[in-house]
């Protein structure tokens, strides 16, 4: 992977932090029972990884002994601190500047590695080396991901995905060579686990989550993916039209309503050997 795909997808988010932290679900109570069971207690550590605006790190405040998230774009990395001031500043959670191939952690230090809805922007075997560096024995790693639209209505699901596709289109056309972001099939992030040797047990989990929704919040929920946002910088006007009639659609299926939409989740989970193999 090049210095400037790295840099391409750190850029790609910069610029939407505080519509990304207001549209985005937070990850339910469901993951942290289901990581909290497998670890086989409370973890001490736990470290978000290219957490974003900490939506996944603070899910862990009365879970977890200590948060670290890090995440290396500024701009979603400033939203995350200004709501760890709102909050109180809580001593146990943290967030950092770092890449997922450099964590600036000590050896064998984490229980619990997350990376909501980011792994896919990260060269898997690099990150993994590191993560493997970082987690304690029979530590975990696990990657989850929504998919995309969430549950609502044919209607409402179709003029989203038609959307997003045209918008990712129009992003891929406008961009120049070189700077293009770069991700990894997510449908391959078990594979990847796999493949790399460093986890003795690894599987799929599949939960969900059912969160209300007015019409802004839906329409918003569009507008923060990142190919959208993408297109919208390089003067895409006709993504910014077809925003507008999007926007307009979700008010009238909402007709001032609100709704109960489910976002479905997908988790990849590696366990590390409870015991260092001999070098």
């Amino acid at each position: 992977m090049s210095e400037q795909i790295r840099i391409n997808n750190v850029d790609r988010f910069s610029g939407f932090g505080d519509l990304y932290d207001q549209s985005r679900p937070q990850a339910p109570v469901d993951l942290i029972n289901i990581l909290t069971m497998y670890l086989g207690r409370s973890p001490e550590l736990v470290a978000d990884v290219g957490c974003g605006t900490g939506l996944s790190s603070f899910i862990w405040l009365d879970h977890a002994k200590r948060i670290v998230g890090i995440e290396p774009n500024e701009d979603m990395r400033a939203v995350a601190m200004s709501r760890w001031q709102k909050q109180g500043r809580p001593a146990h959670l943290q967030f950092a500047p770092g890449m997922s191939y450099a964590l600036p952690l000590e050896p064998s230090s984490v229980d619990l590695i997350t990376c909501s809805q980011s792994f896919h922007w990260m060269d898997p075997q690099p990150t993994l080396q590191e993560f493997a560096r970082v987690l304690r024995p029979g530590g975990l790693f696990a990657a989850y991901d929504c998919d995309w639209p969430p549950v609502l209505s044919p209607a409402l699901d179709q003029a989203y995905e038609q959307l997003i596709q045209l918008a990712d289109k129009r992003a891929s056309e406008l961009s120049e060579d070189g700077k293009e972001a770069y991700k990894w099939p997510k449908d391959q992030h078990l594979q990847q686990i796999q493949k790399s040797g460093l986890f003795q047990y690894s599987r799929e989990i599949v939960f969900h989550h059912w969160e209300e929704s007015d019409a802004n919040r839906y329409a918003n929920l569009a507008l923060s993916q990142g190919g959208l946002q993408t297109a919208l910088k390089l003067g895409a006007n006709d993504i910014a039209d077809a925003a507008e009639q999007f926007r307009e659609l979700v008010k009238q299926e909402f007709a001032g309503e609100i709704r109960p939409i489910l976002f479905g989740y997908r988790m990849r989970l590696g366990v590390t050997a409870k015991k260092r193999a001999r070098p």
